[in-house]
């Protein structure tokens, strides 16, 4: 089976590149960028050998699952471009809930994991860049950017999806749609996947609709009202989790009753973040 775009996707603009294998969707897509493309294309694979995930770190992703990254090239404001992210989060979400039967995947996340236990959601978001399912992660967003001159970068959107395996020696619960019992292939994902980012960019709309993405974003994170625990370099702050900000910074009320708002960071839930693990 062929990946496809959705005839939404076509409708707006977007096209696909197809790879049998690939070192890294990001890095080709950065490539065709600099080499003058203009955007709006998908660069996808169920191979790849050397994705990364945040802070250079390796992002396994064995043949059968999905590789995905959007390239966007743009004029606006740059740090409107982080807030892609979020984005992509909310596409792959509502990916999953259109492709996964309801019966396959609890609402909610593990409480005995401490992440909270009040969500509606079968798929949930976990700041910034993860999508967990059963309190698990199952999905890694990374953007990665380059200047192209005359005031125009480009945005690679990376998607990585554990469709038929996930990493087993992790510091934290890993999951596949398998793993789960949901019978999904890349190909079909990633046709959702396609739908799913058209609907949300159109929502937010070159950040004039940010404020629309945060709210469809505070829906489905994971973990607010949880003690938390944020490695920022050297240093680990906790408290509680309280919201992300307009900017969808992560916003923590710390144990002496202070805010404190993080713009990156590795976030720990829980049993992790009480322990001082983090």
């Amino acid at each position: 089976m062929a990946f496809t775009l959705a005839p939404t996707a076509v409708t707006d603009g977007y096209r696909l590149a197809e790879h049998d294998t690939i070192g890294s969707t990001n890095a080709e897509a950065l490539d065709l960028a600099r080499a003058g493309d203009a955007g709006r294309l998908w660069v996808v694979s169920k191979n790849q050998q050397g994705g990364r995930g945040r802070r250079g770190r390796a992002w396994q992703s064995p043949p059968g699952n999905l590789a995905a990254t959007l390239l966007v090239v743009a004029d606006y404001e740059l740090k409107l471009a982080s807030t892609l992210g979020f984005v992509a989060g909310l596409a792959l979400a509502d990916a999953l809930d259109a492709v996964v039967p309801n019966g396959n995947i609890a609402v909610g996340i593990d409480a005995g994991r401490g992440v909270g236990n009040n969500s509606r959601n079968r798929f949930e978001l976990k700041w910034p860049n993860d999508v967990l399912a059963s309190g698990a992660k199952m999905a890694g967003i990374l953007l990665e950017s380059t200047m192209l001159g005359e005031g125009r970068f480009a945005v690679a959107v990376g998607i990585g999806v554990n469709v038929i395996a996930h990493p087993q020696d992790l510091p934290y619960p890993a999951t596949s749609l398998r793993a789960l019992g949901a019978a999904c292939d890349a190909e079909t994902l990633f046709l959702a996947l396609s739908d799913a980012w058209a609907d949300n960019a159109r929502l937010w709309s070159e950040g004039r609709g940010l404020a629309a993405i945060r709210n469809r974003w505070l829906e489905r994170a994971a973990g607010i009202g949880s003690e938390v625990a944020v490695r920022i370099d050297n240093r680990v702050v906790r408290g509680i989790f309280e919201t992300i900000d307009e900017d969808c910074r992560f916003v923590i009320r710390d144990h002496d009753g202070g805010v404190v708002t993080v713009a990156a960071g590795d976030v720990h839930f829980g049993a992790v973040a009480s322990a001082g693990a983090a």
